[in-house]
């Protein structure tokens, strides 16, 4: 397999996004979170069976206390994220496309006749991580395949401008290969008139990985992991590759001393029930990753327990290395819990554009959190103004916020607390020794148990820090 590090400085770029929105040129940075693509319930098992054990590669003891944790010596990366790069193609259409496998497939095989023009394509995928990431100040890479089409070309070029790095797997040397196995991932991204969202991508009609001829992590990837500080990776990359390749990049990161974030999203559930090395390699992400990011719909499905920081709980103590849990809440907030500590923040009052994006965009601001050792609400208070700020515009990509924007929601700290009751959440839950809200107003004393962190404090800790991110930004505008 040929593999190729592909720098973004050496590649012209004809996309030219707003200024504003490039936080670091030259520098690598985080990438976009892949739209919903499901694969066939039920399908084919994979050719090569995959022995993927929570005790395999990596010895116990050393997942518990890996030999380099907390050193970012050499690290030059702040945030690598695994697969998930892929051109979307967002198109406005009368009704969603049909739920019906075959009548899925014909449609979006309609779709694909009319090559869509250049001005409907968006960087998909993990990108949104990345941008939002960068946007934030933080240095990012990508780690995936890209082909040399032209959709791989416009991905490129599009990272490049944002100033995040692609570190690619490109063609292997097996001539019998289908050449479609090689290109880069479409999606269609289909938005009907009442602003519901349809995908349809090829990989759904995939019985194994889009790119299963990828059969174990690369030289290039192991290298580019043990230099970053994060490892994020979402459930989307068993659509990509197969179950060892995810399992390895996990065990990469924890010998480099890399942290891993898992995000399982919607596919957990199916992987759950999935081939038997698709189970063992989601239960080895449970189990390893330092961070957990859920809604509470999928830590639900993961537990069957229904409170969100009971199944967060759970999940904190099924983990061998888990540090924290964090339950996205939707339009009521978020929720970061630890083994000392539950920390709640609602969310801001915006006028809601779109939320495609938005689950990427706070998974940013949780990494820059983790990065910078910020406090628990803190963390999800500025993970909440991403989010809220991506919301605020239309589409993802490199639509998703602008640093302008989440220091204006900051500013502003207009949280939405009479939708969220955060007291009756927490009732019922084994409390731990601290449980922490985030609050418009100082509240004297506790309040039913309950520490009041008024938001005004934790607004005047980080905006400090964005300030040189935010001149940055303006002078190059």
């Amino acid at each position: 397999m040929a593999l190729q590090t592909l720098n973004p400085l050496r590649h012209p770029a004809p996309v030219s996004p707003s200024p504003a929105s490039l936080p670091r040129r030259g520098q690598p940075q985080p990438l976009l979170h892949l739209p919903s693509r499901r694969r066939l319930a039920g399908g084919a098992a994979r050719p090569r069976a995959v022995a993927v054990a929570v005790s395999g590669a990596v010895n116990e003891a050393r997942r518990r206390d890996p030999p380099h944790e907390g050193g970012h010596e050499g690290k030059e990366t702040d945030l690598a994220t695994l697969g998930n790069l892929c051109v979307d193609v967002v198109l406005s259409v009368p009704q969603l496309p049909p739920a019906q496998h075959d009548e899925r497939k014909a449609y979006m095989e309609r779709l694909a006749t009319s090559p869509p023009d250049q001005k409907f394509w968006e960087a998909g995928g993990n990108c949104n991580l990345a941008f939002a990431a960068a946007r934030l100040g933080l240095r990012c890479s990508t780690l995936g395949h890209v082909g040399e089409e032209i959709y791989g070309k416009f991905l490129l070029d599009v990272l490049q401008a944002e100033g995040i790095s692609v570190v690619g797997m490109l063609e292997n040397t097996d001539a019998s290969a289908c050449r479609q196995a090689y290109e880069t991932l479409l999606c269609w991204v289909l938005v009907d008139p009442f602003q519901r969202h349809g995908f349809c991508s090829c990989a759904d009609f995939n019985e194994e990985p889009a790119f299963s001829w990828i059969r174990k992590l690369p030289a290039d990837i192991r290298t580019a992991i043990h230099h970053s500080k994060i490892l994020f990776c979402n459930g989307y990359a068993f659509d990509e590759f197969c179950p060892d390749v995810i399992a390895s990049s996990i065990d990469c990161a924890i010998d480099a001393g890399t942290a891993v974030f898992f995000d399982p999203g919607p596919r957990g559930r199916s992987l759950m029930h999935g081939t038997l090395d698709e189970q063992r390699a989601l239960e080895h992400a449970l189990r390893l990753s330092d961070v957990l990011l859920l809604t509470s719909d999928e830590a639900e499905s993961l537990t069957n327990i229904k409170h969100p920081i009971l199944a967060g709980q759970e999940l904190l103590k099924r983990g061998i290395r888990t540090k924290q849990v964090v339950i996205k809440m939707g339009s009521k907030g978020s929720i970061m819990i630890s083994a000392n500590a539950i920390s709640c923040a609602p969310s801001f009052k915006i006028n809601v554009v779109d939320t495609v994006g938005c689950g990427d965009s706070f998974t940013a601001a949780i990494a820059f959190g983790f990065l910078h050792d910020l406090p628990a609400v803190s963390t999800l208070t500025l993970a909440n103004a991403v989010g809220a700020a991506t919301a605020t515009g239309c589409g993802a990509g490199r639509n998703v916020a602008h640093l302008d924007k989440v220091l204006q929601l900051l500013k502003e700290a207009n949280l939405n607390e009479e939708d969220t009751a955060w007291s009756e959440l927490i009732e019922g839950s084994s409390l731990c020794s601290e449980v922490s809200v985030l609050s418009r107003t100082a509240i004297n004393g506790h309040s039913e148990g309950i520490v009041h962190i008024p938001i005004g404090n934790v607004v005047s800790e980080l905006l400090p820090m964005f300030e040189a991110v935010s001149e940055r930004s303006t002078v190059q505008a």
